[in-house]
């Protein structure tokens, strides 16, 4: 097996055509070595993407070679059952990868909570430097990356990415659950700015996330599965966050070979339970 864009067989060791450049260091697509102050962890839960977390992982390179940027992934493989540990060892040899595993299957919130603390430790400026979460399954395109950064660079704390309404290419699940979970949502909270609160691609000042482990304590940052953490986690995030902004991004749901795993009805009703929970509490930014 070949790993695509790789000179020799993951086996190999030597990969002296991709060389990384030196810590804090990134090197544009001419060579030239660009000094940043600032680190961009992109961090990505990966359960079972075997199929595909590879070529997300190498797209990701391809990306910041052509928009110059330092940046480290973190890869939380959340007790994969299929080749997933395999397909990423060789990546590590040549990207500033690290990968992070939960030896059996936790969920996603445990998985955004320990990707969360693991930047969070990693980082020696965290007003400078941020999190960008995404997933490892192509839904979140790599090449949308930069649109974030921008933002983050113009000063925001906190970049939603927003999804418009699901073609009709976006499987049948995700389709009825997108119908249902703004009216489950609305009696109960609303996020103001933010028309989507819902999916995962966003990026996060490394600042706010230490505000978000410290409120925490020794428990999780989030405590809800699926979609719903994805709400909670931005909730919680806004409250420490000065500046919120979002930006319109068109995810690919014809990419990934697997099935969906949303859940149209179990989903609903923890969105609706969640919605409860947090019932009266009027989100803000910090400044507001």
């Amino acid at each position: 097996m070949r790993v695509p864009g790789l000179p020799f067989p993951p086996g190999v060791v030597n990969f002296p055509q991709v060389a990384l450049a030196p810590p804090r260091r990134n090197r544009g697509s001419r060579g030239r070595y660009y000094p940043r102050d600032d680190m961009l962890y992109i961090c990505i839960p990966a359960y079972d993407e075997a199929p595909t977390i590879g070529l997300v992982l190498w797209r990701i390179r391809k990306v910041f070679e052509e928009y110059p940027r330092e940046y480290e992934i973190l890869v939380l493989d959340d007790g994969s059952s299929d080749a997933t540990a395999e397909t990423l060892k060789p990546y590590t040899q040549v990207l500033p990868l690290t990968v992070l595993r939960h030896e059996a299957h936790r969920g996603y919130a445990a998985a955004l909570d320990t990707l969360a603390r693991a930047a969070s430790k990693r980082t020696r400026y965290p007003r400078r430097d941020a999190m960008v979460l995404m997933q490892g399954d192509f839904t979140d395109q790599p090449e949308h990356l930069p649109e974030l950064v921008k933002r983050f660079e113009g000063g925001a704390d906190l970049v939603v990415a927003e999804r418009p309404a699901p073609p009709k290419s976006a499987p049948l699940p995700v389709r009825r659950l997108r119908r249902v979970a703004p009216w489950l949502l609305r009696p109960f909270l609303r996020v103001p700015g933010v028309a989507d609160p819902f999916g995962t691609f966003r990026l996060f000042r490394i600042a706010v996330v230490r505000d978000l482990i410290k409120a925490a304590g020794d428990e999780p940052i989030v405590r809800w599965s699926g979609w719903a953490a994805n709400v909670e986690l931005l909730v919680r995030a806004a409250a420490h966050s000065r500046r919120m902004e979002t930006v319109p991004l068109e995810p690919r749901y014809d990419l990934r070979p697997r099935a969906s795993r949303v859940r149209p009805l179990a989903d609903a009703m923890d969105m609706y339970r969640f919605g409860r929970a947090m019932r009266a509490r009027r989100v803000t930014t910090a400044t507001t």
